[in-house]
């Protein structure tokens, strides 16, 4: 069962972020399929790890095109991959040390931060990004 599912409403018309999302999204239906699953914590750990390394590398993307078409919006959205970052590092530490563990709440978080960010603050740079010739 997905977590998210992806449609058209989640595109930003931009074939390599729409890609990326597509991926992001598979990672994160992973490390839901694998908590209801009760996989072992180093396989969550692991899927985790993977969710955390896959959306650096995405957030690097969008932010390349930031700055090389000067997107008026960069400082405000780099803040929030950052504070997304922090938080789902803060989680990871507090998985390892065995003081938090995976659960609905954060799946749920998860869900909701990367449908919303995508839906809302991505969307925002579609025309921006399509009249620079990124499709």
């Amino acid at each position: 069962m997905s977590l998210i599912t992806w449609d058209n409403s989640l595109s930003v018309n931009i074939k390599e972020i729409d890609e990326q999302h597509q991926k992001l999204i598979g990672l994160i239906n992973d490390l839901h399929s694998a908590m209801l699953k009760g996989r072992s914590k180093e396989v969550l750990q692991e899927v985790i790890d993977g969710v955390i390394k896959y959306t650096s590398y995405h957030f690097g993307t969008e932010e390349k095109y930031f700055e090389k078409y000067n997107y008026a919006d960069t400082q405000k959205h780099k803040e929030e991959h950052q504070n997304f970052v922090n938080t789902v590092n803060d989680f990871l530490q507090k998985f390892k040390a065995g003081t938090a563990f995976l659960s609905i709440e954060i799946m749920e978080f998860l869900k909701n931060w990367v449908s919303n960010h995508i839906t809302g603050t991505d969307k925002k740079y579609t025309q921006f990004f399509n009249s620079k010739g990124l499709i």
